[in-house]
């Protein structure tokens, strides 16, 4: 037996989406939340996931849970693939079961990153790193195993919590007097924060539609573009160069467009998405 009609399991509650999910908790107290992390829920644990599943028997489960090491994916296939796939397998074949609804976050690097426009849901997707080959078969198993389910894919993501592009930036711009940024991979940043907020108003409006959806914050940015507004709102003395990706090599492929269209989810669900370089400012005005 359910104990509440509305309650909420969020995977990953340590992550960078999982920590701003749980800051907004308060705002959406109609709802039950349960946080579990890799020690209360470990994913590459099946047992254990089905295990705190039917004690908890959510109605509806952000699987904001991933592996994310990018480069480290190359040497970690059967890890990546284990957490990315294989959980997300056992997570949407127990929502079907069980009636519960799936929102599963995803990643822009399930394209290719040739495109020339911004890209679409229904466009070809096309991996060329083991991240983001992991991240679509676990979508395929989403959409396979579930009725009730939302994919959202985003791209770029920073906050306040755990380790990404922006904190790393802020300190290397701290204690440098120059860097160099890739200036050939262009995107968008998306503030885990605005994503957690898109989310939680998605499941509260009861206006669910199934489908995959694209999130990020609203422009188009190289990595370049995203330091030099990081070193302009923090007034960090250090000079910001242009290199090229083939000047950088990674163990991993990155795509070079990865810019995401957000129509499908502005018109479906009347969201307002911030402009990049507002969201920036929200966080670092945050004192990381």
């Amino acid at each position: 037996m359910r104990s509440s009609e509305n309650k909420i399991l969020v995977t990953g509650s340590n992550g960078q989406l999982g920590s701003e999910l749980r800051d907004l908790e308060k705002e959406f107290n109609n709802f039950e939340f349960v946080f579990v992390n890799r020690s209360s829920m470990p994913l590459n644990d099946p047992d254990s996931i089905l295990k705190v599943l039917s004690k908890e028997q959510p109605n509806y489960i952000i699987n904001a849970a991933a592996y994310t090491a990018v480069d480290k994916a190359e040497d970690e296939k059967e890890t990546a693939f284990l957490i990315n796939d294989e959980a997300v397998d056992i997570i949407s074949k127990w929502c079907a079961l069980n009636k519960s609804r799936l929102i599963h976050i995803s990643t822009d690097y399930v394209f290719d990153g040739t495109s020339s426009s911004p890209v679409k849901e229904d466009d070809v997707t096309n991996p060329i790193n083991t991240y983001g080959a992991s991240k679509l078969a676990g979508e395929k198993k989403v959409t396979q195993n579930c009725n009730e389910y939302m994919i959202f894919r985003t791209s770029w993501v920073y906050s306040r919590y755990g380790n990404n592009f922006v904190k790393t930036m802020c300190k290397l711009m701290e204690n440098r007097d120059k860097i160099s940024v890739v200036s050939d991979q262009i995107g968008s940043s998306t503030y885990a924060k605005d994503l957690a907020k898109a989310v939680l108003q998605i499941i509260a409006s009861n206006n669910w539609k199934t489908g995959i959806y694209n999130y990020s914050n609203e422009g188009q940015i190289s990595w370049y573009d995203f330091a030099v507004e990081i070193q302009k709102i923090m007034k960090f003395d250090c000079k910001v160069n242009k290199i090229l990706t083939k000047d950088f090599p990674t163990k991993a492929k990155r795509p070079s467009f990865s810019l995401l269209d957000k129509s499908k989810i502005k018109e479906t669900f009347g969201l307002e998405v911030p402009k990049w370089d507002y969201s920036l400012k929200q966080m670092l005005n945050k004192n990381i």
